[in-house]
């Protein structure tokens, strides 16, 4: 499918899954994106300074921002999507907290350069139609010496873990996540992972967009990565 197809059958898949979108992300990943989301959730607390501003970009149900606005009550945080389903029900989740939730496209962020001290991405980049210009707008919008965060899922490195790898996410994760009624959704899962950059490739890309100090972490035998760099 060409760019415009992608960016409309993304748009509906979200908007379709988003009531269970945080129950089945559970079951697929064995409830292990929690502690995923969480290590990249701590990094941020760790290092961002004091009263500064955060975004996360493709926030979807907004577990980064709501999990970071409840350990560091002194940032400024906002959250964007392009799906006001998946925004909906971050909105439910964040009713007592201090995030401010936009819906945007991350191809082109509404806000001024160098607005934020950090920003993030946790399993969304993959979802785009065009990962360098993401990467640019999330550059653009950061302050110098702030940090770019990209968490996601990657085709593991290890080659004997691919075909285990492969019976899971692509015959058992779309039934165990979606069932019969939002099986093609789960499918594009798999399928969009199958098709985003390898871990390095991604790296190579921070590499060329400027960024310094490039570090990843992977878990899961590479199964999932977060990767940060410093503009």
């Amino acid at each position: 499918m060409n760019k415009e197809q992608k960016s409309e059958f993304v748009h509906e898949v979200f908007e379709n899954i988003h009531t269970q979108y945080d129950k089945a992300n559970n079951r697929i990943s064995l409830g292990l994106q929690k502690s995923w989301k969480q290590d990249l959730v701590d990094k941020i607390a760790e290092e961002i300074p004091k009263d500064s501003s955060f975004l996360d970009v493709c926030c979807g149900t907004g577990d980064i921002s709501i999990w970071l606005a409840e350990k560091r009550k002194d940032l400024n945080i906002s959250g964007v999507d392009f799906s006001s389903a998946m925004l909906n029900e971050a909105i439910k989740k964040s009713k007592d907290l201090n995030i401010v939730w936009k819906e945007a496209d991350a191809l082109c962020l509404p806000f001024e350069d160098c607005s934020f001290s950090a920003v993030a991405i946790s399993f969304g980049l993959r979802n785009t139609v065009d990962y360098e210009k993401v990467l640019k707008e999330m550059i653009r919008v950061v302050k110098k010496d702030g940090c770019i965060y990209c968490l996601d899922s990657f085709v593991p490195d290890c080659l004997w873990i691919q075909p285990f790898y492969k019976i899971y996410f692509k015959y058992i994760m779309p039934l165990f996540g979606g069932g019969k009624k939002y099986y093609k959704e789960y499918v594009w899962l798999y399928e969009s992972t199958q098709e985003f950059l390898k871990k390095k490739e991604l790296v190579l890309l921070y590499e060329k967009l400027g960024l310094k100090e490039i570090k990843h972490f992977s878990k899961m035998y590479g199964v999932c990565v977060m990767i940060q760099g410093k503009k």
